[in-house]
């Protein structure tokens, strides 16, 4: 028997077979293999059309049948993972009413700080967590002012996973989790946030039905088996956004773990038993995918805009057509600690969180041109990622999270030495690496809301680390190349 778990992106869909017995993975696909198109009408806007989603979601359903060979029927149980903070609104027959407003259009922004403002930091921060920003319910109002014949067929507002289980169940729901990404939950009260939808002027019965994050949250339906490629009846047993499940993923779930990505942007995700507020809103805190009212597990989420995108840059600016990164890692390594005095303040993606919303731009710093080469180019751009990392985790450790162990996926920037090292060695923390995916963990969180599993520890209890970077050599050089580059840092936003 075998779980299917999908990862619905902004760039494409990623679908996993998993087997229940041994937690093996079977297959896992994507598609399509281009990136999906982003409509952008306007400078700041993003769209994407749900209906998309769902035709490539059936396409990568096809793909992964005819590559595992696998019978349909022996599939029991779906779990979705899911782009966060887009808005997907339907009307009462279940249509869609407008292009979804996904998680990087920033057309929202000068409302969430109007409502900051006039609702009040402190109630905000404490109800929400966050600033309501420019996350889904602030695109709502949005639409209530800008699109008012829209806003008024409106029958329920959905995250992007939640329009998938929609279109698989027929049954409109959402989650905690998922109520809480869009600033519609409130966390002091226990229940759907009105301080803010009352604020922006939106009745409550446009949330969904509220199902747990793990739990058979409905069946599929004929017609979404006919389309899929499926057997009628299957449970849809989980669904979280795309960094919350990346951490299931990862198996964290308590606190002192981390999961970090380091791809395009760079994210930290950690867990805390209790709300954690920022006044400066450098990061962002939702319910983590096993939170509880009796139990809390909220997650802390920090993003790096400066991350992959500026080590790619690099290597197109500087390496031929046919140069890999594993070529370019061995170029690294020639390379001493700290560059021979090079640095990189990586910060050219952006305004950056991190740096309450500040647009530094990137700076290479102390480039010698007797002295330096690419390789120093390319170790610095690195060690300067590593170290925005870096800065991000202390502001998370001030506010009283504590670090045991970072784990990362099997990919992107943590696949450097040089780079992941530079990390371990900092914080005196070991990297452990998996060989898994979004869509992987997907998989697994249908498991334990169909009960296949009887926790989320007998679901990943055969889970374990392909490698583990240590701490130790070179720490003291690390050290100090460290407090160099933040030296530059706040030099630059002074």
């Amino acid at each position: 028997m075998y779980l299917l778990g999908y990862d619905i992106g902004s760039s494409s869909i990623k679908a996993a077979l998993v087997e229940i017995e041994s937690g093996r993975t079977i297959a896992i696909s994507q598609y399509p293999a281009s990136e999906m198109d982003i409509i952008s009408q306007q400078t700041g806007w993003a769209e994407q059309q749900p209906e998309l989603w769902w035709e490539n979601l059936r396409l990568v359903t096809q793909k992964l049948l005819e590559e595992s060979v696998i019978d349909p029927k022996h599939i029991k149980g779906i779990g979705i993972s899911y782009q966060m903070h887009g808005l997907v609104l339907v009307d009462k027959d279940h249509q869609v009413l407008r292009p979804s407003i996904i998680w990087c259009d920033s057309r929202a922004v000068q409302i969430g700080d109007e409502a900051f403002e006039t609702i009040g930091k402190e109630k905000c921060l404490t109800h929400l967590l966050n600033s309501p920003g420019n996350f889904t319910a602030s695109k709502l109002k949005w639409v209530k002012d800008n699109e008012p014949d829209i806003y008024e067929k409106i029958h329920k507002i959905l995250l992007p996973g939640d329009f998938i289980a929609l279109k698989m169940t027929g049954k409109a729901t959402t989650t905690v989790s998922g109520l809480s990404e869009g600033m519609l939950w409130d966390f002091k009260n226990e229940k759907v946030a009105d301080i803010l939808l009352t604020h922006y002027g939106v009745e409550l019965d446009i949330i969904p039905e509220i199902v747990d994050t793990f739990a058979d949250q409905g069946k599929l339906t004929n017609e979404a088996a006919t389309f899929l490629g499926l057997q009628e009846g299957v449970s849809v047993g989980y669904r979280a956004g795309d960094q919350p499940n990346n951490a299931l993923s990862l198996n964290v779930l308590k606190p002192g773990e981390i999961a970090a990505t380091g791809g395009t942007s760079g994210v930290v995700y950690g867990v805390v038993d209790q709300p954690m507020i920022d006044p400066k809103t450098r990061i962002n805190s939702f319910a983590h995918v096993n939170h509880t009212k009796e139990n809390p597990k909220i997650g802390v989420l920090l993003c790096v805009n400066g991350a992959g995108i500026q080590y790619s840059w690099m290597k197109q600016m500087l390496a031929s057509d046919d140069t890999t990164y594993q070529e370019i890692e061995k170029i690294v390594s020639t390379v001493p600690v700290n560059s021979d005095g090079l640095r990189v303040l990586p910060f050219g993606n952006g305004a950056e969180r991190i740096l309450e919303n500040n647009n530094i731009g990137a700076h290479v710093i102390n480039l010698q041109f007797n002295r330096h080469g690419k390789g120093h180019m390319y170790r610095a751009a690195l060690e300067g990622i590593a170290f925005s990392f870096i800065y991000g985790l202390e502001i998370m450790k001030e506010m009283g999270m504590t670090l045991n162990v970072i784990k990362v996926g099997n990919d992107n920037l943590f696949q450097s030495e040089v780079f992941a090292s530079t990390i371990s060695n900092i914080l005196e923390c070991e990297i452990e690496m998996y060989d898994t995916t979004g869509a992987v963990g997907a998989a697994k969180g249908a498991g334990v809301g169909c009960k296949f599993y009887q926790s989320l520890d007998a679901a990943f209890q055969k889970v374990s680390p392909v490698k583990i970077y240590g701490y130790g050599n070179n720490k003291v050089e690390h050290i100090v190349g460290y407090q160099k580059w933040k030296a530059d840092l706040e030099k630059n936003i002074s």
